[in-house]
């Protein structure tokens, strides 16, 4: 009874150490996928926690407050939002301030068993390389921290140094291991999850269906991949890559957005040229439904449809990687008879906005005639004379279009695209947006082209008789090197180092390899698993067979662990390690102790056989038991002895019988 009223163990410091270290080490890779103010806050509150409980637990007021604050903090940075960031965001917060409660050794369990959490949960985020090697560390920080805790409740913590721990931390990843991977390799893959993933609460970096000029500047300034493609055969130039995205028709005066209900009308008559391109494109998540397709595709994928206008559309959010083989080929003449409905929409314009555009356009349809090609031409020539490309630009007004077109007349492609159709359909010509990507980078290691969202870019469609729509990009006239920059200029780490890119070589190793973690990993489907048993001579196994074969291996890998588990684990202690070993050394003589002897009962049965042997073991078996069971020591001194009991146990070798000394 006395024992239930004893006190939990207390948390020595080394301990609280290896707690916080896996809490930290479980946080990392978490805040990394977060909006940088939301992690950078969590973050900061996490390195004052851990100040503040860095030799005791903070008091229970304060507690409170952080947690209060914290979550408050949470709660308005994601703008009161529910969804995954905003779930991940607050299991950081709650880690983040969880080691100011850590007292006892039960406290420190608590708090690496809840730190596990967050390194799983940032799957939901990001399935990246990165992701899983800040995961692996802080599993094994963990799992050195649990070790840590066990060898302190045994008493043996002083006698386990850290690179001792690390066999045993090895043990337990070896059991799991096989069945992780049979798990992966051969459970049958499903064309959707089981149960569903929630949205995520912040919206990631990308293209969306509305545009509204001066609002893309972060996402121009961001250099992270947006999509990746790979030609087989013939490439086209970099000046005909125009990846085509969503296609605005509808301008309220500040913004264009694309009618939903066009994404159900059939896909417009097209007569596509000659050269046609043959590719992979694999897109990265965006959890949005809009795809990216080289202008124009020739047919949806599987999995995907085409919109009126040759917008690609996902049939569900694309909240993971998606991978895609197409065909497009630039058209010899796109929808060259547009329906009456279609021209009123492409001709629509929001009244009282832009007088001087209108008034403007108006002169050039009366100065031009019927001719809409002069139309156009004209627009060109003024805007390649008069204007310049800069994303610093000033907050339009009411009249943004007039502003830029007669006052400032600088921009960036959203203001030259957005204008130039105002102009056009305020001349009587038929004019939209198409929103997308332009140009890209090729890797020379894994040759396949790049393409950043800093790429992302925004020109014009103008309908003329008898050719349809056609391409006009009014922001290539001012500034082409914008559009088609030289390769040297748009390598990944140039701007960081010069023109030369003396990071370009790393940077694209760096892409290469995230490539092939896509391919060989985020890519494996139910295809690329049945291609994996081909060499087994499976061809086709179905569901029931993979889940027979997943069976068959899961209890070969159970197996694996049961026998791991029955060996034991291996000794960490050097001092008992050298022992054993000097109970193998007398075995070989026909002297080695019993399982039931203690160390005292084999020195006296060894003394009736081998009477010379008598003195040495004794006094090694003395030294063991003093320091096996006389009590923990730490300090410089309890380490050299130890030593220099490791080597007394080794030097000592028993001599067979009847060998003289």
């Amino acid at each position: 009874m006395a024992d239930s009223h004893r006190p939990p163990p207390t948390l020595d410091p080394t301990s609280r150490h290896w707690a916080f270290a896996a809490g930290a080490a479980s946080l990392v890779p978490m805040l990394l996928q977060l909006p940088g103010t939301l992690g950078g806050t969590i973050a900061a509150c996490a390195t004052a926690v851990a100040a503040l409980a860095w030799r005791q637990p903070a008091h229970g007021l304060i507690r409170l407050l952080l947690a209060v604050s914290l979550v408050g903090t949470v709660l308005v940075l994601t703008r009161f939002s529910f969804g995954r960031d905003t779930g991940c965001a607050l299991l950081a917060a709650m880690l983040a301030i969880k080691p100011s409660e850590t007292a006892t050794l039960r406290d420190a369990r608590s708090l690496v068993g809840f730190a596990l959490f967050a390194p799983f949960a940032t799957f939901l985020l990001d399935q990246g390389p990165l992701s899983l090697a800040l995961g692996l560390v802080a599993t094994l920080i963990s799992l050195g921290a649990l070790q840590r805790f066990a060898d302190v409740e045994a008493g043996d913590a002083h006698a386990v140094p850290l690179r001792q721990r690390l066999p045993a931390i090895g043990r337990l990843l070896a059991m799991g291991v096989p069945l992780t991977l049979a798990a992966f390799w051969l459970f049958p893959r499903m064309a959707t999850p089981l149960w569903g993933v929630p949205e995520r609460a912040l919206a990631r970096p990308g293209l969306s269906d509305t545009m509204t000029p001066g609002e893309w500047v972060d996402l121009m300034n961001d250099d992270t991949p947006a999509l990746r493609a790979r030609f087989f055969g013939a490439t086209p130039r970099q000046e005909e890559m125009y990846w085509r995205g969503p296609v605005l028709w509808h301008f309220d005066g500040r913004s264009w957005t694309q009618p939903r209900w066009f994404r159900n009308l059939p896909v417009a008559d097209t007569e596509p040229a000659d050269t046609r391109w043959d590719y992979e494109v694999e897109i990265e998540p965006t959890d949005r439904r809009q795809l990216v397709a080289l202008d124009l595709p020739l047919a949806a994928p599987q999995g995907t449809r085409l919109s009126i206008d040759h917008g690609l559309w996902a049939e569900r959010p694309q909240t993971s990687l998606g991978r895609w083989r197409m065909q497009s080929a630039a058209p010899r003449r796109y929808e060259p008879r547009l329906p009456q409905t279609l021209r009123q929409v492409a001709l629509e314009l929001p009244a009282g906005y832009n007088p001087r555009t209108l008034a403007l356009a108006r002169q050039w349809r009366l100065e031009a005639g019927a001719n809409d090609g002069a139309i156009v031409q004209r627009a060109l020539t003024w805007i390649r004379a008069e204007f310049a490309y800069t994303l610093d630009t000033p907050l339009p007004g009411r009249h943004a279009v007039d502003e830029f077109l007669f006052d400032y007349q600088q921009g960036f492609c959203e203001h030259f695209s957005s204008a130039f159709v105002v102009l056009m359909r305020g001349a009587g010509v038929p004019a939209r947006v198409v929103t997308g990507y332009a140009g890209g980078y090729r890797n020379p290691y894994g040759d396949y082209w790049l393409v950043r969202r800093s790429d992302a870019h925004a020109w014009a469609e103008v309908w003329l008789p008898e050719r349809g729509w056609v391409r006009v990009d009014p922001t290539a006239a001012v500034a082409p090197e914008r559009i088609y920059d030289t390769l040297a200029d748009r390598a990944p780490g140039a701007g960081l180092f010069g023109a030369a890119g003396g990071m370009t070589p790393l940077l694209n190793v760096t892409d290469w390899l995230r490539r092939g973690w896509n391919d060989f990993v985020l890519g494996f489907n139910a295809t690329r698993q049945q291609d994996l048993l081909k060499p087994l001579g499976l061809e086709r196994l179905g569901t029931r067979g993979l889940i027979a074969l997943f069976g068959m291996t899961a209890g070969l890998a159970l197996l694996w662990m049961l026998w791991l588990s029955t060996r034991g684990p291996p000794e960490t202690d050097p001092v008992l390690r050298a022992w054993h070993r000097l109970n193998r050394r007398y075995r070989r003589v026909g002297l080695g102790r019993e399982p039931y002897e203690t160390a005292d009962d084999w020195v006296h049965r060894v003394a009736n056989d081998r009477p010379d042997l008598t003195a040495d073991l004794a006094e090694l078996s003395l030294r063991f038991s003093n320091w096996r069971y006389a009590g923990p020591r730490t300090g410089r001194t309890a380490s050299r002895e130890r030593q220099e009991l490791v080597r007394a146990l080794q030097a000592h070798r028993p001599r067979p019988p009847g060998e003289r000394t």
